[in-house]
């Protein structure tokens, strides 16, 4: 995504919230929608017409940004959106942050639910989370071991200075669960923020979002609320964001303090059952699941300390603390348990970096303590289904269970400039994670009172009260060449882990044993080339990668434990300045998941070596135009392509895929004032947001129809 900043004579400014007319706040039907659009759009274009001449100077195409601190040699295979793009793209969910990313895919779900791939399948199950690391403020969000699949719902992104994805095994500094890809969430540095600023947002589907934020010296807060209902029935959210950020100096330390808080109270749509329900008029818009629902909270401190000595060398301490609380409604499995989980953990994060004239040296030091429970409760008996899906799955406590861990980690990293350009990047993680698992019901597969279920005994089984210890190494070696003065080849070997989770061990189901699980590993070399001109940036990266121990969720909510998965991959991005005031941005990929071991399952399917990955998609691609057509106005058009993809690992079932086509514009009439508009799926496609097959059914989460959002924003000088 290109980032374009209005009236670049003045400073760029981060721009929020105002109360809007009353008017803007009231539902909005679709010919409604789609006539203001419509209007909205002509004027803009006739304004861009008549002020096109005033574009007098060519513009020069902004670099591709990467991560200044922890991935400086790896910046060709980054993909990262700036303050600029995110305040643009006004994102109502991470789907639609990142979907101009390369290989990057946020399957969207009910409200804010998500599921998450990047270089990847989408998986379902503690796999969904616990291949994907995610950061923020360089400290991952969730403790290893307990993670959320839908854990992007406890960042604000739109908050964000900065979202980059690192595709792939993590650094030497990123440690457990960067297996298939990172993603970074960084903050707007407080510097940069304005004293004062409001924004209101308003659209389809009586979607409302205010922000606020305030800052005096170097202190600021920020307060994010949102409310929407939505085109299904019965389903819409309210969710909270707030920020306190701090930066000081305390003696000869540089100190930045962040406290976060996150507030998800959601009333969830279930899926849509049948082949291509996602097409019918009436049952895109229903709800089978109107009982569901999902409350959640996230609170995390962050406290930096930074050293620098001389010039040569800095340390850097980092203490964080964090706790969250989840209770939600099983709606997609049958009987429809209550989940109730949460954890609390602590930690710290410490580095020495020495440089040298052509060399730097970073060695680190992490410990993090945890603890963390889960219970489960079904609360009726199954009444429909077959004998065994009755039986098996009982009315009544399934699952009580605390667990405690301790994780170590040490790593160092060393960088290499050879006189040659050539520049050198080597990498080494090792981990240690233990468990203590006390068991708070009766241990086996029997039911709540101890009595034994037919068909070989219940789902359910809890391992009596243990402990378990992981241990694993991630090596990672770079090489980037220069080819001409804005040309460069790199090449990238890596190793990343990921303990099981803890929802993994304990967890467990009929036939399952602990002694069965081991870290999940991957394997990955990706070789790509780019280069940065004036008008042209571009990079393309090829990558082969493959894992092994890999935890599947099988259709009928089984897991199998023994799974390995092979892919190859293209991923590309170009940017090109087309004329002085319009740019065009392509990005896209196609990656071929292949199952590379024959896993059974004791129930439900199995994966057959060869088989294609279900739900992974081989094409993705993003293209984007973006017209500055003045100083102050802004025009943009999207197309937005998911490529087909099976449902079921025997590869019986398909979702075809689809296109979308998003538009929106940004007028800035003066330097305090900002208004975007925002229109996406102008030709109201009927589309599945996500396509599945399970319990012998089609399933689908819908796609919304043509919706607009405006929003409003003001700032101080």
């Amino acid at each position: 995504m290109i980032s374009f900043k209005l009236l670049p004579s003045e400073p760029s400014h981060k721009l929020l919230l105002v109360p809007m007319p009353w008017f803007m706040t009231m539902p909005i039907s679709r010919p409604v929608i789609k006539r203001c659009s419509r209007f909205a759009l002509m004027l803009m274009l006739a304004a861009a017409a008549a002020s096109a001449s005033a574009i007098a100077e060519e513009p020069e195409l902004p670099p591709i940004e990467v991560h200044e601190r922890s991935l400086q040699s790896d910046q060709q295979q980054v993909y990262a959106l700036g303050r600029d793009a995110i305040e643009q793209r006004q994102a109502q969910h991470p789907q639609q942050l990142l979907a101009p990313l390369p290989g990057v895919w946020i399957s969207r779900g009910s409200g804010q639910e998500h599921l998450t791939a990047i270089r990847s399948p989408v998986f379902t199950g503690a796999g969904a989370c616990g291949a994907f690391l995610m950061l923020q403020h360089d400290v991952p969000i969730r403790p290893a071991g307990f993670c959320n699949v839908n854990q992007l719902f406890e960042i604000n992104l739109n908050a964000a200075g900065a979202v980059r994805v690192l595709p792939g095994p993590g650094d030497a500094q990123h440690g457990a669960n960067a297996l298939f890809g990172v993603i970074d969430v960084q903050a707007e540095p407080i510097a940069l923020r304005p004293e004062h600023a409001l924004q209101l947002t308003g659209g389809d589907n009586d979607f409302v979002r205010i922000n606020a934020q305030a800052r005096l010296g170097g202190t600021s807060i920020a307060i994010d609320h949102s409310d929407s209902n939505s085109f299904r029935a019965d389903e819409g959210y309210q969710q909270f964001f707030g920020e306190l950020a701090d930066q000081r100096v305390i003696g000869k330390a540089s100190v930045n303090t962040f406290i976060n808080a996150a507030y998800l109270d959601q009333q969830t749509a279930g899926f849509i059952l049948g082949e291509d329900a996602f097409r019918d008029p009436q049952l895109r818009k229903s709800n089978p699941n109107p009982e569901a629902f999902r409350e959640a909270s996230a609170v995390r401190l962050v406290q930096q300390w930074q050293w620098q000595p001389d010039a040569q060398q800095s340390f850097n301490l980092t203490g964080f603390a964090r706790r969250s609380r989840m209770e939600f409604l099983q709606h997609f499995l049958p009987g429809q348990p209550l989940e109730n989980n949460g954890q609390e953990s602590l930690g710290v994060q410490s580095d020495w970096q020495r440089r040298w004239r052509h060399s730097t040296l970073q060695i680190g030091l992490d410990a993090e303590w945890s603890s963390g429970f889960l219970r489960e409760f079904q609360a009726e008996a199954i009444t429909g289904g077959s004998d065994f899906l009755r039986e098996t799955r009982p009315a009544g406590q399934h699952y009580d269970y605390e667990v405690d861990a301790i994780s170590l980690s040490q790593w160092l990293r060393f960088q290499y400039a050879f006189r040659n350009g050539w520049q050198l990047d080597a990498g080494l993680r090792s981990q240690y994670l233990r468990y203590h698992y006390d068991n708070n019901m009766l241990s086996g597969n029997t039911r709540e009172d101890g009595s034994v279920c037919d068909f070989g005994g219940c789902l359910f089984t809890r391992p009596a009260d243990r402990n378990d210890d992981f241990f694993n190494l991630a090596p990672s070696l770079t090489l980037k060449i220069p080819l001409a003065q804005t040309l460069a080849w790199q090449w990238r070997v890596a190793r990343g882990f990921r303990p099981p989770q803890a929802t993994e061990l304990y967890r467990l189901q009929n036939g399952q044993t602990v002694a069965d699980l081991d870290s999940e590993t991957l394997w990955s070399v990706s070789s790509g080339i780019g280069a940065q001109g004036k008008t042209l940036n571009y990079r393309v990266n090829a990558f082969y990668q493959r894992s092994r121990d890999q935890i599947f969720r099988n259709a009928d909510g089984f897991n199998v434990t023994d799974g390995a998965i092979q892919s190859v991959g293209l991923e590309w991005q170009a940017r090109l300045l087309l004329t002085p005031g319009l740019q065009a941005s392509y990005s896209g990929s196609f990656a071929d998941h292949e199952y590379a071991s024959d896993s059974f399952a004791g129930s439900g399917e199995d994966f057959v070596r060869g088989n294609q990955v279900d739900t992974a998609p081989k094409w993705q691609n993003h293209f984007s135009l973006q017209w500055q057509a003045s100083a102050g106005l802004v025009l943009s058009s999207e197309i937005e392509q998911l490529g087909g993809y099976f449902l079921d690992a025997a590869n019986s079932a398909r979702y075809q895929g689809h296109t979308l086509v998003h538009l929106a514009a940004a007028w800035q009439p003066a330097r305090q004032w900002l208004l975007r508009l925002r229109l996406e799926n102008l030709f109201n496609r009927r589309y599945a947001e996500r396509a599945d097959f399970a319990f012998g059914n089609f399933r689908y989460f819908p796609g919304q129809g043509t919706t607009l959002r405006i929003s409003l924003g003001w700032q101080s000088d």
